[in-house]
């Protein structure tokens, strides 16, 4: 008898063929994708001590803010930005030097087309946050799958043409990324293999549901900032 991998947790799920491409086991068995792969998306109810860290420590960042310059403030943006840019692109597998981000950030790119097409990303990564610190991002919650579709469509425009291509791990079939919309076709990101197209909107649904402000504590909804 056939040993399957089956994960059964919601009465949602799709079956799918693991090729030995996407997967270092189960090869040739059944896995079922379901969003309890995304789970635990919260803290359990009952996490009072974790809540009152949370809380404290909003408390002491907000007090900290208050106590800086504004161009004290500015210049610790600046570098934030820089290295979310930096570690943010390294988990897709894109390895752009701290030293090529502020070479970019200063206009200087470089004549390595590899390169250059990297710094490019990077600054259009920068862009997007500082979009989204100067308050001109969505009104709605950063914690929801619209939210993410924004910041995929601001950052792919900004983004060189040879970059906004994705591979599919078993034909090696190239495809085009199109800004804030949803891919249709598997692919693998780095070392990461995402669900698969159909599933997408199961996943994002659960996403929503459990970062709707209107059922997390302390938060009201009626401002982005309460979701946070």
């Amino acid at each position: 008898m056939e040993n399957n991998f089956i994960q059964i947790d919601v009465t949602v799920c799709y079956k799918y063929k693991i090729s030995g491409k996407n997967s270092g086991m189960y090869k040739g068995n059944i896995m079922t994708e379901t969003i309890g792969l995304m789970e635990p998306l919260l803290p359990p109810q009952n996490a009072s001590e974790l809540n009152d860290l949370a809380l404290d420590l909003v408390a002491k960042s907000s007090a900290f803010a208050g106590m800086l310059n504004p161009v004290v403030a500015s210049s610790v943006g600046n570098l934030v930005r820089s290295m979310n840019c930096y570690y943010s692109n390294l988990i897709e597998g894109h390895d752009t030097h701290p030293y090529d981000i502020d070479r970019a950030i200063a206009q200087d790119y470089s004549s390595e087309p590899e390169k250059r097409a990297l710094q490019k990303e990077a600054m259009a990564h920068i862009a997007v946050q500082k979009m989204i610190d100067a308050g001109k991002a969505p009104d709605i919650c950063p914690l929801s799958s619209g939210f993410g579709k924004w910041i995929h469509k601001e950052f792919c425009e900004r983004m060189p043409e040879e970059l906004l291509f994705v591979e599919n791990p078993d034909t090696g079939e190239k495809i085009k990324v199109i800004p804030g919309v949803h891919r249709n076709k598997t692919v693998k990101v780095g070392r990461h293999i995402p669900p698969r197209p159909e599933n997408l909107d199961m996943f994002l649904r659960r996403f929503d549901e459990a970062y709707d402000a209107r059922g997390l504590s302390k938060c009201t909804g009626k401002k982005r900032h309460a979701c946070l």
